[in-house]
């Protein structure tokens, strides 16, 4: 049978190559195992992507310690996805990174009071998303390793203030992310860009949304933009909308919550296991421990497109609420 393989598959395949850290190798191929379609065509392609993350595990395990100092701008993945927060001065990413989680940027009046990345972790019903606070970036200015950060994220907030041009903010952003070679998903990139492009998920978030008529301008705003980019409009100061900001990144972070439970006993719904969409039970499986690849026999299912304790084989695919029952 075969692979199919989409071009989204390629082009993480082509970022494993020119990768220079196991880490960022170790991101490439867990892109390209969950991109990767699942069917018998693959299963020698998909245990290969295995051994080569567990082989670059590996390496960075031996390498703590004797490493060199990690870049600030090197930040561990931690939760359901890492969201890089970019703006300009005085947009509003730390305000928006301190309401929401347990981080405690410096937050003042004045521009460009943030001059290294601090992350901080905001909790979405039962799972958690990585947001980080970055400097501003301008059209004069932005740290050379912002590139890398953006590059690494998941996710791409871009935060703008609804009462400073925000027509002009975004245009600038895209400007600056387009010199990194960073473009929205999606979107057409330049011919003449000859190195490796990246795509990325990018949602745009107007800020400063206080009063009634900044609500009339961020309409204005996406009607003169003609943009297709997810948007909305928030107040960091206010707290408008940012339970609405934090359904929007768990929308577009492109995975389900899944629930496991012994036989006989009830399942634990405090602690899902977070997957990519499209995951097989045989995904799960590995990601709980990849001794169960090879030991799975089947499961038994409990969801909405299933019969209660319906048994399913490695290749199911995962649906978001689905409560699992591993048989090994």
């Amino acid at each position: 049978m075969p692979a199919n393989l989409p071009p989204t598959y390629h082009e993480a395949e082509k970022r494993y190559r020119e990768a220079k850290t196991p880490e960022e190798k170790i991101a490439a191929l867990e892109e390209m195992l969950a991109l990767i379609p699942k069917h018998k065509g693959t299963d020698k392609m998909q245990a290969d992507i295995k051994r080569r993350i567990s082989k670059h595990k590996e390496e960075t395990q031996k390498k703590k310690g004797a490493a060199k100092q990690k870049s600030i701008f090197s930040i561990d993945k931690e939760g359901a996805a890492q969201v890089a927060v970019i703006g300009g001065p005085n947009s509003g990413k730390s305000s928006l990174v301190s309401a929401l989680t347990n981080a405690t940027p410096e937050i003042a009046p004045f521009p460009h009071t943030t001059h290294k990345p601090t992350p901080g972790m905001a909790v979405y019903e039962n799972i958690k998303f990585q947001l980080i606070d970055t400097p501003p970036i301008t059209l004069e200015y932005v740290d050379p390793q912002m590139g890398d950060l953006i590059r690494r994220a998941d996710i791409v907030v871009m935060l703008l203030d609804l009462r400073a041009d925000p027509l002009q903010q975004y245009e600038d952003t895209l400007t600056v992310l387009a010199q990194f070679r960073i473009f929205p998903e999606g979107s057409p990139v330049p011919e003449d860009v000859k190195k490796t492009v990246f795509s990325k998920k990018i949602i745009v978030v107007a800020n400063k949304m206080d009063e009634e008529q900044l609500v009339e301008d961020f309409s204005a705003f996406l009607e003169l933009t003609g943009s297709t980019l997810p948007a909305i409009g928030i107040s960091t100061e206010k707290g408008t909308n940012l339970d609405s900001f934090m359904a929007l990144l768990y929308e577009h972070s492109e995975i389900i919550r899944v629930y496991s439970k012994n036989p006989g006993k009830e399942p634990d719904l405090d602690e899902p296991f977070v997957i990519p969409k499209n995951s097989t039970l045989e995904d799960l499986a590995y990601k709980i421990h990849k001794d169960f690849v090879t030991k799975l026999k089947y499961a038994r299912i409990w969801g909405k497109t299933v019969h209660d304790g319906q048994m399913v084989q490695r290749d199911y695919v995962m649906q978001d609420g689905d409560i699992v029952e591993i048989h090994l």
